[in-house]
């Protein structure tokens, strides 16, 4: 196929955008802009789920049960029959004068019109056996002429929406393509290297390979199109990851021109600072992993230019002492650093370990968190504000409450984010935005649009496979613990069915008696936080008279008996933090709890997780639970108690996610199993907000493509910037801004 000839790019906006002095836009113009097809490029983009072979004609005498075929006739009956209900039955002769019965159960005047005796029809639809010989069911029909032309490409179908007939869309979709000029961005070396051979690409521009993915020919193979190893989707392929790695280049390269704090290690007393002196108090070493990613991090913060650093570990890998360390560093260094988490019970669990870390060496942690107290808030909002040498706060600790307006940092320098996947995009980068702000507003006139940023630094339990980091991360540098800290017990996973509840309760009571604790987490229900609660206060009723025969006790328990506890999203924050604490402390046998629980809850005493309905629950989010446990040296299990419903069997997504739990306590095997199961969107969550996702590439498959894109967007930064910056534009608009967070 001939290349297109290089013009300039026009993109024109589609017709769903109108001035407010024009007519108001109709029915299909609404749906189109529902689906968010308001430019030429959109539409072009807007690629058919399927495509309708109207190419050929077939013989009415050929035609078998079960073809989707069409044929051409003239009517030469046409008669509504009144059986169970009115039915449009019209005949149609070909040709060679055989016949066909055509069966509208559903019909209007307008096909009777249409289906007039003696017109010429050209209709398609499935053929199947009938009462009066071979049929069709609510076919398509159009009237023509003898000799008509037959279609020359197959036609498509496209994704669409209550509101929007395919013709109009079809419509919309080749006005667009007859609009839209795009001119070549890929350089002739990014052609030359392409691995399946030079001329694949330069023989499928990327306007040729539109107009071929919506009108395919004829010979087309509906494989190749199916598996998108067509050509012409290997086009679109190059060019959506290659606007992908450009992108995140392209932030790497913004990052790197930004300015922060250097911040290097400052000898303190006896030529030892922060840093030294916090390694010296731990009461564990470090492990091989835990050492290598705080060098790395060390090395990061002593650079003038902004840290964008994400650290993943699986469970219990040891990253709270990780972000000590580098706050000890930011500290010693004459700055603040705030580590923001998105619970207030992981935030809690933070401030503990942290403030028995340092404050015996002379560090102010400050907590802030929503559900202070006005008092309490106050003082804190003012050590925030106040210089670290006035007695201000060295440390911040808290949730989204330390992004709010009334929150100024005095001299921040390192911004830590625990559990950033749970975080959006937009609150991560309301954090950088606002302190730069307030960094503007110093009295020196340091910060602002040309001034000094913290650095960052995000971590994340959720390990991220390879072809993940290599792309959607590939802005971020990661540091990974994998290695476990000594003396952990290995955690046994079992799946049992609902109907051995009272066998797990038996387990439960024994568990108890040696002096152990349980976890057993509800469900959450998305639809309805109330029925969410319900559930867990129900069960926490059940298991409370089970475990206390039948007697009542308070969430707390009662006296003498086995002491339950109900921990959910509704209660007020000191409610939560009393029943945490009964439970840490050990006076609490039993939590029953939502999924609040999921991270950062230290309980070394609790040997035995349940999870209650663990079908509903992903992937990760059962390995994040199962964490919870086996964080002491006693043997520890994770029980997931599974119900099939009104169904005979689990559908086949639970089960693999069941059947990976009870396989493997390892999470990166967990995190490679869940992007398998549930593809990149999902698996990334709110990574991508605002951003789109790759809408033809994928990653499990194609591997290779990534590869060529990851070079030809370092060739194309280093050597042709203009065609970059085009090309990232026409693909991505302004989503870029999200890589910056």
């Amino acid at each position: 196929m001939p290349p297109m000839p290089a013009v300039r790019e026009h993109v024109d906006k589609a017709p769903t955008r109108q001035d407010k002095a024009d007519k108001p836009l109709s029915a299909p113009q609404k749906a189109m802009r529902r689906l968010g097809l308001d430019s030429d490029m959109d539409l072009a983009l807007h690629l058919p789920l399927r495509y309708e072979d109207e190419t050929r004609l077939m013989a009415i005498a050929e035609l078998r049960d079960g073809d989707l075929a069409q044929v051409e006739g003239v009517v030469r009956d046409n008669r509504v029959e009144v059986r169970a209900r009115r039915q449009l039955i019209v005949r149609i002769e070909d040709e060679a004068g055989h016949t066909l019965l055509l069966r509208f159960l559903n019909f209007y005047p307008s096909q009777q019109k249409l289906l007039a005796v003696g017109q010429r029809v050209r209709v398609r639809g499935e053929v199947r056996g009938g009462f009066l010989g071979r049929e069709m069911v609510h076919p398509e029909c159009k009237a023509v002429q003898a000799g008509a032309p037959l279609a020359q490409a197959l036609t498509p179908v496209y994704p669409t929406t209550a509101g929007l007939p395919q013709a109009y869309l079809r419509k919309a979709v080749g006005r667009a393509l007859d609009k839209l000029v795009l001119d070549e961005t890929l350089p002739p070396q990014a052609l030359q290297s392409w691995p399946g051979g030079p001329q694949v690409l330069a023989d499928w521009p990327l306007h040729a390979a539109l107009d071929y993915l919506h009108h395919p020919g004829p010979e087309v193979s509906l494989a190749a199109l199916q598996d998108r190893s067509h050509p012409a989707w290997l086009r679109l392929k190059a060019e959506e990851l290659l606007a992908q790695q450009l992108s995140q280049l392209q932030a790497r390269q913004a990052q790197a021109q930004r300015r922060a704090p250097a911040l290097r290690i400052r000898p303190g007393p006896d030529d030892q600072g922060l840093h030294e002196r916090l390694l010296a108090v731990l009461p564990f070493a470090l492990t091989a992993a835990q050492r290598r990613v705080s060098e790395e991090i060390a090395q990061d913060l002593a650079r003038p230019s902004p840290m964008h650093r994400l650290l993943q570990g699986d469970v219990g890998s040891g990253k709270t002492v990780v972000a000590a360390l580098a706050a000890a560093v930011c500290i010693d260094a004459g700055y603040q650093c705030v580590l923001m988490a998105p619970t207030e019970i992981l935030a809690s669990q933070h401030v503990k370990k942290l403030v028995d870390w340092l404050t015996p060496l002379g560090v102010r942690v400050a907590w802030l968190a929503g559900g202070q107290k006005t008092k309490e808030r106050r003082e804190t909002l003012e050590a925030i504000a106040r210089a670290p040498e006035q007695g201000g706060a060295q440390l911040i600790v808290g949730t989204h409450a330390v992004i709010q307006d009334k929150v100024h940092f005095h001299k921040l320098g390192l911004a830590i984010v625990d559990e950033q996947h749970r975080f959006g995009v937009a609150q991560r980068l309301a954090l950088r935005e606002k302190v730069r702000s307030d960094q503007g507003a110093n009295s020196d006139g340091s910060g602002g649009e040309d001034g000094e940023e913290p650095h960052m630094l995000m971590m994340s339990a959720t390990p991220i496979p390879r072809t993940l980091a290599m792309s959607y991360y590939a802005d971020l540098d990661v540091s990974t613990l994998d290695e476990l800290p000594p003396g952990r017990s290995p955690i046994v996973t079992r799946v049992i069915s609902e109907q051995r509840r009272p066998e797990l309760i038996e387990r439960i009571r024994a568990q108890l008696a040696e002096g152990r604790q349980v976890y057993w987490v509800c469900p959450l229900i998305e639809e309805s936080e109330a029925v969410d609660l319900t559930n867990a206060t129900a069960t926490h009723a059940e298991l409370t008279a089970a475990l206390n025969h039948g007697q009542p006790a308070s969430p707390r328990g009662g006296e003498g008996g086995i002491q339950v506890g109900l921990l959910h999203s509704r209660l007020p924050p000191p409610e939560k933090q009393a029943v945490m604490a009964e439970f840490v402390a050990g006076r609490m046998g039993l939590l029953v709890s939502t999924t609040v629980i999921e991270v950062g809850v230290d309980v070394p005493n609790a040997t035995l997780m349940v999870i209650e309905h663990a079908e509903r629950f992903g992937l990760s989010q059962l390995h994040q639970l199962r964490g919870r446990v086996g964080r002491g040296a006693q043997a520890s299990a994770c029980v997931l108690l599974y119900s099939t419903g009104d169904a005979p069997r689990l559908g086949q997504t639970a089960r693999e996610r069941l059947k990976a739990m009870a396989e493997t306590n390892d999470g990166f095997e967990i995190a490679r199993r869940d992007l398998e199961i549930r593809g990149p969107g999902e698996f990334l969550g709110a990574r991508q907000s605002g951003a789109a996702l790759l809408r033809f590439a994928d990653l499990a498959t194609d591997g290779v493509v990534l590869d060529w894109a990851r070079q030809t967007a370092a060739l194309m930064l280093a050597r042709y910037p203009a065609l970059a910056e085009r090309h990232v534009a026409r693909w991505l608009g302004g989503r870029v801004d999200y890589l910056k967070a």
